[in-house]
């Protein structure tokens, strides 16, 4: 098995209204992915997140979506080139800020929801985003999906000097090109503990996954994701460092 990065989406509280489980899952990662107050998150629960991260010696990553507090993120919305790039300089520079006043800095850059989805479908979105990561560090990897061919993906990132990490997903099910079925389809994520550690380790050891037509799916990634609001996906994360660690 190759040695995954463990990421989680993570920091989606506002306000007095709470979503995931933090500070259980915190430990047994290796990169927080932090939502910029865009689709989740605000100036407080941002602060709070990356001191948790600081305290588990977890890399600390921008999630910026699109502009939807009330969809979460997870709505397509049309925005033309420059304007997506200001959306990420505006939240990349917030979480930044937060983190420089706790003695660290972002170290990558995750888009959220329907931004990154939009983005793996959308060659102009992505070098659009890749575009966004390099004017304002090139030193930041951009974390996206890893698909059946990553090849695309991976021209516009050494076009732009950026670094890609590619992304698979424990505890989501897949189309036959690699692409996460929507969240809207029976079976689109996994809830049994046992069946999400069981994906994870066949992702870590190279081998095929199922697709939802039944083909053989195999995929190259560098990090591993599990979410932090399904709490099947946190009972399993500890079960999934320990395994990734025996390897």
């Amino acid at each position: 098995m190759s040695r995954l990065l463990l990421n989680c989406d993570i920091g989606e509280s506002f306000g007095n209204w709470t979503l995931g489980l933090d500070a259980e899952v915190m430990p047994f990662i290796d990169c927080a992915n932090i939502a910029c107050g865009f689709h989740a998150g605000d100036p407080s629960i941002m602060r709070k997140t990356v001191s948790l991260a600081l305290q588990h010696g977890v890399q600390v990553g921008a999630h910026p979506a699109y502009q939807d507090l009330a969809g979460f993120g997870r709505r397509s919305m049309a925005y033309a080139p420059q304007e997506l790039q200001d959306l990420l300089h505006y939240q990349i520079g917030a979480l930044d800020g937060i983190c420089r006043a706790q003695g660290t800095r972002v170290s990558y850059v995750k888009p959220h929801g329907a931004m990154y989805n939009d983005m793996m479908a959308n060659p102009a979105q992505l070098r659009a985003v890749i575009q966004a990561v390099a004017a304002y560090d090139k030193s930041l990897p951009l974390m996206l999906m890893a698909t059946r061919d990553n090849r695309a993906a991976q021209a516009l990132g050494e076009e732009f000097g950026v670094t890609l990490w590619f992304e698979a997903f424990a505890d989501r099910a897949y189309d036959s090109a690699g692409h996460l079925l929507s969240r809207q389809l029976p079976g689109a994520v996994h809830h049994d503990p046992d069946s999400i550690l069981q994906q994870a380790l066949t992702i870590a050891r190279g081998e095929p996954l199922i697709a939802s037509d039944g083909s053989a799916l195999r995929l190259q990634a560098d990090t591993l994701c599990v979410h932090g609001d399904n709490a099947s996906s946190v009972a399993a994360v500890r079960r999934i460092r320990e395994a990734l660690k025996a390897q």
